[in-house]
C-alpha cells in the first residue's frame, strides 16, 4: 500500500481510536505490547476489538465507554487493539481469547488470562446500545470488585 494511503488511513481513524482513549483505554498497537502487557497482568481486564464500522462507531465504543462510566463495578484494566489497523497486536490479543472466533467489533473480559464474558459482534450489531450496555454491565458486576 502506498504511504499516502497509510497516512489517510491513519488520519481517519484516530476519532475512532481518542473516543476509547479519552474513556481510560490504553491502547495496545503492536503484538510486544499486547504480550508485555498479557504476560504481566493481574486482576480484570476489559477489552475492546475496536474497528471502523459502523456498529463499532454507533454501538460497540459509546456502549463500552458508558458502560465503564455507569458501573459501580469497574474492571482493573480497560484497552483496546485496533482491527484492521493494528493487525498484528489484534492477532496477537486474540491468541488469549481461546476458543472464540475473530470477531470485530468485539469486546472481551478477561481475569487474568482467562475470557470470562465474550461479545462478539453478533451481538452488538442489530442491537440497542443500552442491551450492548446492560450485557457488559452484567458482565462487570458479576466479574469485577467495586472501585
Amino acid at each position: 500500500m502506498s504511504m499516502a494511503y497509510e497516512e489517510y488511513m491513519r488520519q481517519l481513524v484516530q476519532p475512532m481510536r481518542d473516543e476509547l482513549v479519552r474513556a481510560g483505554f490504553q491502547e495496545l498497537k503492536t503484538s510486544e505490547e499486547v504480550e508485555n502487557f498479557m504476560e504481566n497482568v493481574q486482576g480484570t481486564t476489559f477489552v475492546v476489538v475496536n474497528s471502523v464500522c459502523g456498529c463499532a462507531a454507533g454501538l460497540a465504543r459509546p456502549a463500552a465507554t458508558q458502560a465503564i462510566f455507569q458501573s459501580e463495578k469497574k474492571p482493573d484494566h480497560l484497552v483496546t487493539v485496533f482491527a484492521g489497523q493494528d493487525r498484528e497486536a489484534t492477532a496477537k490479543m486474540r491468541e488469549y481469547f481461546v476458543g472464540i472466533e475473530p470477531s470485530s467489533p468485539s469486546m472481551a473480559l478477561l481475569k487474568g488470562k482467562e475470557v470470562v464474558h465474550f461479545i462478539p459482534r453478533h451481538e452488538i450489531e442489530g442491537n440497542s446500545m443500552e442491551a450492548v450496555m446492560a450485557n457488559i454491565m452484567n458482565a462487570l458486576e458479576t466479574h469485577c470488585s467495586s472501585s
